[in-house]
């Protein structure tokens, strides 16, 4: 099966958030009520029932003036996922088209996850100890239909199909964008990380919109699953039984010190 993907360009997006309301509903997440900070984005980042968010990023050019910049946030669904590799207990994977699923039968809330993800997407949920993310609603791509965010997407600015497809339209727009006022434009997801299963169209640069210009795996991360993971099995027993060894020790010498004692005194 050829890899789908959902692509997001951003010059044609009104910041209207249907993707975001679209998204709790039918993962039937709970509303997270966050404090007014005076900008209309209306959650920082991701959690544990937030899924997806619409970052709008105000910043103040000496020419044009105010500038907007609007982006959907969410899994990015890489190739190679760090949080797979991670994952003491395999409760991630991939689908044959390429959305990286987390199975919450698995997982046990240890947040390795979080930590080795370059974009920090996996979040806690408290109240189940366990983490929750973007499934790229599997679910309903696996019944054919479009994933909930770009299926209610007004303005056209989600699109889901065919990765090289969308590659071929994300690369036509960028030339049409650089062309018409828009000389930094660029596509995100292509490259980085060897290939992300988000695509985006950008207006300028990555840093503009929030995104790392060059996202990187935390540099523990292949160290964890090249030699601490495949052996966590004998790493652990072998350090209980040297706790054990230490603990026994100690209190050998503890006494021989105080025999020693006592003998001095009489």
């Amino acid at each position: 099966m050829a890899y789908l993907t959902n692509l997001y360009d951003t010059s044609r997006c009104t910041a209207c958030r249907g993707c975001q309301i679209a998204c709790k509903n039918w993962n039937q997440l709970p509303a997270v009520i966050k404090p007014f900070r005076g900008n209309y984005q209306t959650h920082d980042d991701t959690n544990g029932d937030t899924y997806t968010i619409v970052r709008m990023i105000e910043t103040e050019d000496p020419v044009d003036g105010v500038i907007w910049n609007f982006l959907k946030y969410q899994c990015m669904h890489c190739s190679e996922p760090a949080c797979m590799k991670v994952c003491p207990r395999g409760a991630y994977s991939k689908t044959s088209w390429g959305a990286t699923i987390h199975d919450p039968d698995k997982c046990i809330g240890c947040q390795y996850c979080t930590y080795a993800c370059p974009f920090e997407i996996p979040k806690y949920r408290k109240r189940e100890d366990k983490i929750a993310k973007c499934t790229l609603c599997a679910d309903r791509v696996e019944e054919g239909l479009q994933p909930a965010c770009a299926a209610t997407c007004a303005p056209g600015a989600l699109m889901f199909g065919d990765r090289d497809e969308l590659l071929q339209y994300a690369e036509d727009r960028v030339k049409h964008l650089r062309a018409n006022g828009f000389p930094r434009a660029t596509i995100y997801g292509k490259l980085e990380l060897g290939g992300l299963n988000k695509l985006y169209v950008l207006t300028d640069t990555p840093d503009k919109f929030g995104l790392p210009v060059d996202p990187k795996v935390p540099g523990q991360i292949p160290f964890w699953q090249d030699w601490i993971q495949p052996y966590l099995g004998w790493l652990i027993p072998i350090a209980l039984a040297g706790s054990a060894v230490s603990f026994v020790t100690t209190r050998i010498l503890a006494n021989k010190h105080g025999e020693h004692d006592e003998g001095g005194h009489e």
